[in-house]
């Protein structure tokens, strides 16, 4: 078609009216199909020109971004004002200051009380231009934002994880709680009917021995009852799939917020919080509540093991402390081009080899009040995260949690930063 425009255009000058209205109405429909297949695309098209006003956009575009007013094709605004996402918009606006070109970035919007994840691609929208003679140029006239929903390829991408994971812990917890909890179920009424029987036969003719004889070791039974059947809700606990509400989030703000909470507590206890956090942390895919929980779980063993390390000082004699021991909790993060990683510091206890070889195991605590179950959840949400966690612990001297986060790769490779 674009030979025949051309043809057409040279000898335009020796044809009739009739042919100039034919060619008229070729041109036409021509440019109706087109427009039909930009508005029938289920990929969302931005086209701006090199001042990022917007040039052409189709339905798609409209349904996949939050805009917070209805784009309009040749307005003066520049794209990101109406773009009603703040990474969003921040992420064009970036773009535009520094004149970048084939890039991608994910991004996460809320809508109500669900997530939609997609992907933006910013690419150079490069047009042909006759010259002197047959010289053909090209030049870049603005861009082209292409937007592309990948909601369900990540939900599909997080539940195959999940049931690789668990499904078979899952599966083995189920059926070792049934096992138990049907004969407990079994003891507890023949121990209640046990009960009534005892307490009618010497109501009537008083031949049974001392009360204390039976009722006591029923009582301990029943007190087994109640363990054992806690045993099971924990360890069913332990296993049960986390439900996580991924979407992608920067931790590194998560983490300011809970610290700037944290600190005046933290402080009263004569424990110092340092953070030593990148400057341009990435966004990653993160239930931000859950997130949190991680955070106060590892800032509340850290806070325990210095306040048992403290608590040594303290002259048995005088009640005072033997020497100016300060607590510190260091909370740091790098980023490589593949991973985020966090690490959590403290100059409390410690751990031997053995006590931090089991450290994450379900119901393993050195508390003498603890359930075990605190980083049994935090293994179970950052492994939930597709991420990993190590401890690294010397006797006397502190432990160091180090979480590893998998970075978005989108074809742009991150460089190794600190901030």
């Amino acid at each position: 078609m674009k030979d025949f425009v051309k043809n057409a255009y040279k000898k335009i000058s020796k044809m009739t009216p009739e042919q100039v209205s034919d060619l008229m109405q070729s041109l036409i429909s021509e440019k109706e199909n087109l427009s039909s297949i930009f508005e029938s695309l289920s990929t969302g098209l931005l086209i701006v020109d090199n001042s990022w006003h917007l040039l052409h956009h189709n339905k798609a575009a409209e349904r996949l971004l939050p805009f917070s007013s209805r784009p309009v094709d040749g307005d003066e605004e520049k794209i990101w004002t109406h773009v009603d996402n703040a990474d969003i918009a921040k992420y064009l606006e970036s773009s535009a200051e520094n004149q970048r070109s084939d890039s991608s970035e994910e991004f996460s919007i809320s809508i109500g009380d669900t997530f939609r994840f997609v992907t933006i691609k910013i690419g150079s929208l490069v047009v042909r231009t006759s010259g002197d003679g047959n010289s053909i140029t090209n030049r870049v006239a603005g861009s082209i934002i292409t937007v592309d929903d990948i909601t369900q390829q990540r939900q599909s991408e997080i539940l195959l994880h999940r049931m690789e994971s668990l499904a078979g812990l899952t599966n083995l917890a189920a059926s070792v709680a049934h096992e138990i909890k049907n004969p407990l179920g079994a003891i507890s009424i023949h121990i209640q009917l046990l009960q009534k029987a005892v307490a009618k036969s010497r109501n009537g003719d008083g031949l049974l021995p001392d009360p204390k004889f039976m009722e006591n070791y029923l009582s301990v039974i029943n007190d087994e009852i109640d363990r054992l059947n806690k045993i099971v809700v924990d360890f069913l606990f332990a296993v049960r799939p986390v439900q996580a509400n991924i979407q992608l989030s920067n931790p590194d703000t998560i983490i300011e917020k809970f610290v700037e909470f944290f600190k005046p507590e933290a402080e009263s206890r004569n424990i110092r919080v340092d953070l030593d956090l990148c400057k341009n942390t990435p966004r990653i895919f993160l239930d931000e509540k859950l997130f949190r929980e991680v955070i106060i779980n590892l800032m509340q063993n850290a806070s325990a093991a210095i306040e048992s390390l403290a608590s040594d000082t303290i002259s048995a004699e005088t009640g005072e402390r033997q020497n100016d021991f300060q607590g510190l909790i260091k909370i740091s993060s790098i980023v490589t081009s593949e991973k985020y990683l966090l690490c959590f510091s403290d100059n409390g206890t410690g751990m031997d080899e053995a006590t931090s070889s089991r450290i994450f195991e379900p119901y393993y605590t050195t508390k003498a009040t603890g359930t075990g179950l605190g980083l049994t959840t935090v293994y179970k949400i950052i492994k939930e995260f597709r991420g990993d966690i190590q401890v690294r612990s010397s006797l006397g001297k502190g432990t160091t949690f180090t979480i590893s986060l998998p970075v978005p790769q989108n074809g742009v490779k991150l460089l190794e930063a600190k901030g």
